[in-house]
């Protein structure tokens, strides 16, 4: 496997937003983490082994990433992007007849239920983390989800 074809592969998980990825090839494998984990080993001969990244999986789902945009000249905003921690289906109220949690523009604060993802029959509850306004909303309501898509886009106070 060639170094460019490496860059191709990271660069195929980065626009689809993998968390991870596997590839093997001509006696090589290559795990990409999104926790950071990248490896390139010989392919096993005789029984399959998983290969573990430097950081283990977290259980917990990890804070959103802040990611600035310009806004003028003089003026940055900081959005945190809240990501699914689990792969299920989105909603976005508690039931069908019921209002959303949250609005595009509507204010949020830090540990206010954003939405629900159902997973395995279980309804469980996505708070923010973030104090500030819903800039987007990146699914849709009924969607399924997975690990590490993002689903909200708060402007940071």
């Amino acid at each position: 496997m060639t170094l460019d074809e490496i860059r191709q592969i990271l660069q195929m998980v980065r626009e689809h937003e993998l968390a991870e990825f596997e590839f093997e090839q001509d006696g090589m494998r290559l795990r990409v983490r999104k926790d950071g984990g990248v490896h390139l080993v010989p392919a096993p001969v005789a029984a399959p082994a998983v290969i573990a990244a430097p950081a283990p999986l977290q259980a917990a789902p990890a804070a959103p990433a802040l990611v600035a945009a310009d806004a003028g000249p003089d003026e940055a905003v900081e959005f945190a992007i809240v990501k699914s921690p689990i792969v299920g289906t989105f909603y976005r109220a508690p039931d069908p007849s019921a209002p959303p949690f949250v609005e595009v523009g509507q204010r949020v604060s830090k540990g206010q239920t954003l939405c629900i993802i159902e997973a395995m029959k279980l309804m469980n509850e996505i708070t923010s983390d973030y104090e500030g306004e819903v800039a987007r909303i990146f699914v849709e309501n009924g969607q399924p989800v997975q690990f590490g898509e993002r689903l909200f886009a708060i402007k940071a106070r």
